[in-house]
């Protein structure tokens, strides 16, 4: 197998780049993987790797402002989430132009399932499945989780991105810098109840058009995406065929991409692929 980097220009002037993974024999099948916020492509390089020793063409890729579409003076990326969409959509664009007759799964790891909802392209997809994508209301997050919340959206957001001129993440030892517009929108989501469905320009939903079969993942003792939340992103997509599963593994957040879960979780992934693409 091999890989390539490859740079996609977005209309704001921040480029992506995306990594190919190219298998040496092929199945007919792609996967784009979309990442968590703040989260660099190559966390997601070993999932990668697996699937394309199984004969897949996989595709990561970095939001902009993140990874190796970082970009040199953070202060002014004006990216925000509906920004990172586009990102989304023109990764699922150029994997379908790439291997127009390869049957294309997208595969969510948080945030990334929610810009789904803003993905123009997303009808490319033949299938999506989410790992604990989820609502970021803080009013869904049990017990103490609902207070860290609280304190994240409006606390430690608001003062410290005005100083720095963007979310100084890496110093708060949490994830990737995030560009301020990017944050600030995350930041009013996060406070209302209808989440990002909040947004005031319906023309920028495409939810109606996920209609492929979708499964939804969830696990225990994950503190950044309970099952409650995951299940409200799950009911928006009303037109899409669920495969709900909340499971009894210790993955939480970010485990379900190490290696560790290569003869369990990725195996039931790559079946589910199979039966449903």
């Amino acid at each position: 197998m091999q890989h390539k980097v490859i740079e996609i220009e977005q209309e704001n002037k921040h480029s992506i780049f995306v990594t190919q993974f190219i298998p040496e024999t092929s199945n007919q099948k792609s996967i784009v993987i979309s990442s968590a916020t703040g989260v660099v492509q190559t966390y997601y390089s070993k999932f990668a790797l697996h699937f394309c020793s199984l004969g897949f063409t996989v595709y990561t890729f970095d939001y902009s402002g993140i990874g190796l579409s970082y970009s040199k003076h953070i202060k002014n990326n004006t990216s925000n989430l509906l920004d990172w969409a586009k990102n989304q959509a023109a990764v699922l664009e150029f994997a379908k132009n790439t291997n127009p007759k390869y049957k294309l799964t997208l595969i969510t790891h948080s945030i990334g399932g929610q810009l789904t909802a803003f993905n123009k392209n997303i009808a490319l997809a033949d299938a999506i499945i989410t790992v604990a994508s989820q609502s970021g209301y803080w009013n869904l997050f049990p017990g103490l989780q609902k207070l860290k919340m609280l304190f994240f959206w409006n606390v430690l957001i608001p003062t410290t991105t005005p100083f720095f001129g963007y979310f100084p993440a890496k110093k708060l030892d949490l994830f990737e810098n995030i560009p301020k517009y990017a944050v600030y929108q995350w930041k009013r989501w996060g406070n209302r109840k209808d989440y990002f469905l909040s947004e005031p320009n319906k023309d920028n939903f495409y939810i109606d058009l996920v209609t492929c079969p979708m499964l939804v993942l969830s696990f225990p003792k994950d503190n950044f995406a309970p099952k409650q939340t995951v299940d409200w992103l799950a009911s928006i997509f009303r037109n899409a065929k669920i495969d709900r599963k909340h499971l009894v593994s210790n993955a939480g957040h970010f485990g379900f991409f190490r290696t560790r879960f290569a003869n369990t979780l990725w195996i039931m992934t790559e079946q589910w692929i199979e039966n449903n693409t």
